[in-house]
């Protein structure tokens, strides 16, 4: 796409190419049979703007499913220095191991 949302920088979706994303997805749902979008945008403000914006735009192409990537606590990193959002994910993130 070329970067991500950035309004305060006058980064919006003109600025990427986001138009030519959904227009790619979009022709090729029907010749190639795309059944999955998934987003892997940075875990900051400009990262969460662009992965919302991007679910809104795909989320009624019928057949597509779309995901995001998970995020969370790096391998190494101090639980007491994680933010609240991290911590969230984190904790929606998790899996069950027995």
């Amino acid at each position: 796409m070329g970067g991500a949302l950035d309004p305060l920088s006058g980064i919006g979706p003109e600025q990427l190419r986001i138009r030519e994303l959904l227009s790619r997805i979009g022709e090729r749902v029907d010749d190639v049979d795309i059944t999955e979008v998934i987003i892997a945008t940075d875990p900051n403000t400009e990262g969460e703007a662009t992965a919302t914006y991007l679910v809104r735009m795909l989320r009624d192409i019928p057949g597509l499913t779309v995901t995001r990537i998970a995020s969370g606590l790096p391998m190494g990193g101090d639980l007491e220095f994680a933010d609240e959002l991290t911590l969230g994910r984190a904790l929606t993130g998790r899996r069950v191991l027995a």
